[in-house]
């Protein structure tokens, strides 16, 4: 193991530690003047020592082979994936705890439009260009004409402002504007002051609100369509998959489309005094006046969807006095398929997280058959959809197996096999995601271990709340850190490879990831073992 020279720099920026998180968003180089421990009496250093790179790449090689056709969710190599997952732990000895089988099933739908136009008279406008639609918040409405579009202010129903009062709406098409009414101070007529209040905050309020008065779509008018693009691009450029149950719970909303202010004049054609009047008439007075727009509009939305499943892979490990205590390790073993002959093998993404994970509960089996088993219960845990929106981990949140009051810290593995251009000429080093965001406690934790035991450099950078990236919220461990568990992300930073065919087992360094999979077993041992749980320091992902 590579040690570092004489420097022992330990750089925090602190804010309240046990009322706010630290936000460290800097690197913390250990002393390796204090030699790591290398005793084979240490039961954490005895068994962390199975981890090895030759199994690393032996499970790798096959995770991030063709055959395996990119893993994508709801694809035959993604079962093949968790075919494989389910094969090492059974021959690991690792006994299934859904019945007899290591899947927690989760349900997926893929829905995308099969035809979405908007035509005003003649004219015809393009979707995502002119206006977008997302299909996971419509329903199929098919195709919808009428001659009459009417303008309803903001499409507010309040005490203290309605644009709805003493209108029938029933069947109609209504058109608003985002937001809510400011008076000619800059005060929200139903805050009374300048903050705003759920109108604003909630497009699906008024949605729900449209649905309840009977209207059939709302046309919202957008001052920057191409903004709202670039902020869904993922969304509205593929399928969007959501969890069946979700579609089946989702709440009821009419159709909504969002317009440019383009489509808005042509719908407003000759009425436009008409509408500077009625926004005069909302800022001086806070009272609305609808106007009814003879046109002729054409509007189709008809959506196409498919169901498919997806696996959950589940390997528990119980443990001895304090069994009831679960510490989760967590990877998403999908990836994003194939197009046309093209695999996307994604040996780093997340190929690699998969892999450590597997090493990881070997390690801890053989422990555990000779005695040294955990005193806390362990789950091992493959995810899928995390390409899809991180929904495999979601569903378990929202299904947890094992109570999530009893769940300690989730450790999350998400591309740890690569090497990026800041660390090229110094590849033991890792970069450490969320580890003090709801506990400092387990910050320190992984301070001390890596010391004592691996000594990599522990970079913060990614940590920092103005992140631009915002790794934090894109992986597995945010939908355990949203329900207020202890979380910590491990991940080797970005590469020209992400997301590309050329993400492949030949350019993983698996010197780098022997080492990072040892550190996470022995964070994830002193966890495990330690007499107390984690103190929750900040309530708040």
């Amino acid at each position: 193991m590579k040690k570092f020279k004489s420097v022992f720099l330990f750089l925090f920026i602190c804010c309240n530690i046990g009322i706010h998180a630290q936000f460290v968003s800097n690197v913390t180089i250990p002393d390796s003047s204090i030699s790591a421990v290398s005793d084979d009496k240490d039961p954490a250093y005895a068994n962390g020592l199975s981890i090895t790179k030759e199994d690393l790449k032996k499970h790798l090689s096959i995770i991030a082979s063709d055959e395996f056709q990119g893993r994508e969710t709801g694809k035959p190599g993604n079962d093949l994936a968790s075919a494989y997952i389910a094969g090492e732990l059974k021959r690991m000895g690792i006994e299934p705890i859904m019945g007899d089988s290591y899947f927690q099933k989760v349900d997926f739908q893929w829905i995308s439009w099969e035809d979405i136009s908007i035509f005003v008279g003649e004219n015809k406008y393009k979707h995502l260009w002119d206006f977008l639609s997302f299909p996971d918040q419509n329903i199929n409405l098919g195709t919808l004409e009428t001659n009459e579009v009417v303008f309803l202010g903001y499409g507010i129903d309040d005490p203290k402002y309605s644009d709805y009062k003493k209108k029938n709406l029933q069947g109609k098409v209504i058109m608003i504007n985002e937001g809510e009414p400011e008076d000619a101070f800059g005060n929200y007529f139903i805050s009374g002051n300048k903050t705003p209040s759920d109108w604003s905050i909630s497009t699906q309020k008024k949605l729900e609100l449209a649905y309840q008065k009977g209207v059939q779509a709302v046309l919202i008018i957008s001052s920057d369509i191409q903004k709202m693009l670039g902020e869904n691009r993922k969304k509205l450029l593929g399928p969007s998959v959501v969890m069946g149950d979700q579609q089946k719970n989702k709440p009821l909303v009419a159709n909504s489309i969002y317009i440019s202010t383009n489509i808005a004049k042509d719908l407003i054609g000759k009425n436009q005094e008409k509408i500077v009047k009625v926004r005069k008439r909302i800022a001086s007075k806070g009272k609305s006046k609808s106007i009814k727009l003879k046109t002729n509009l054409k509007l189709t939305q008809s959506i196409g969807s498919f169901s498919l499943a997806g696996n959950n892979i589940l390997g528990y490990i119980e443990g001895s006095d304090k069994k009831d205590e679960m510490i989760i390790v967590s990877a998403h073993y999908d990836h994003i398929g194939m197009k046309g002959d093209d695999v996307f093998n994604g040996a780093d993404d997340n190929g690699s997280g998969t892999t450590t994970v597997l090493e990881l509960a070997e390690a801890f089996a053989k422990a555990k058959a000779i005695g040294q088993g955990p005193r806390r219960s362990m789950l091992f845990l493959w995810v899928t959809g995390e390409e899809k929106g991180l929904l495999g981990s979601e569903f378990y949140t929202n299904f947890p197996v094992f109570p999530l009051e009893r769940t300690i810290c989730d450790i999350n593995i998400d591309m740890v096999g690569r090497v990026d251009k800041k660390y090229e000429n110094n590849p033991n080093y890792i970069y450490v995601i969320g580890s003090d965001r709801i506990s400092t406690d387990l910050h320190k934790v992984n301070e001390e271990m890596n010391q004592k035991y691996t000594q990599l450099t522990l970079d913060y950078t990614y940590n920092s709340e103005q992140d631009p990236n915002r790794f934090y919220y894109r992986s597995d461990h945010y939908n355990f850190a949203k329900k207020g568990i202890p979380s910590i992300f491990f991940f080797n930073g970005v590469h020209e490879d992400y997301h590309r065919t050329s993400d492949t087992v030949d350019k993983i360094n698996f010197d780098k990831m022997e080492n990072v999979a040892r550190h996470i077993f022995h964070l994830a041992w002193k966890v495990a073992n330690q007499e107390n749980g984690l103190t929750i320091t900040n309530g708040k992902a």
